[in-house]
C-alpha cells in the first residue's frame, strides 16, 4: 500500500512539474531562407543554444518553428544565431562571409 501511495505521489509531482516547466516556454514561427535538407541541418544545429528546447525548419515553407524559454534567451538572439550560420531571416541578414561559407546547394537567392 505504501508503494502505491508513493508511486502515485511521485507521478502527480512529475506531472505538475512538467506542466509548470511547459508554461515557461514560447513558440515563435518566422521565415528563414535556405534550399535543402543540408540547410535544415545547419539551421537547426545553429539553435543548439541555451534556452532553445526545439527548433524545426520546413524546407518547403521556409519557416522555422522555435520553442524557447524567454527567461534564458530571446527572439533576436535566436535570429542572430541563424544569421551567424549564413542564413537570412525575418529578423536579420547574415554576413556575406557566413553566406559564402555555405555549400553551393545551400546558396539561396538573397534579397537586397
Amino acid at each position: 500500500m505504501k508503494k502505491i501511495i508513493a508511486s502515485s505521489l511521485f507521478t502527480a509531482l512529475f506531472l505538475m512539474s512538467t506542466i509548470l516547466l511547459a508554461s515557461d516556454t514560447v513558440t515563435e514561427k518566422f521565415k528563414v531562407w535556405g534550399n535543402c535538407g543540408m540547410c535544415k541541418k545547419t539551421i537547426e544545429k545553429s539553435l543548439r543554444i541555451e534556452g532553445v528546447s526545439k527548433a524545426s525548419w520546413d524546407v518547403k515553407s521556409k519557416e522555422i518553428t522555435v520553442t524557447y524559454n524567454p527567461k534564458k534567451t530571446d527572439l533576436k538572439t535566436i535570429q542572430n544565431a541563424i544569421c551567424a550560420a549564413g542564413y537570412d531571416n525575418d529578423g536579420c541578414k547574415g554576413s556575406d562571409a557566413a553566406y559564402n561559407k555555405l555549400h553551393s546547394c545551400c546558396k539561396y537567392d538573397r534579397k537586397e
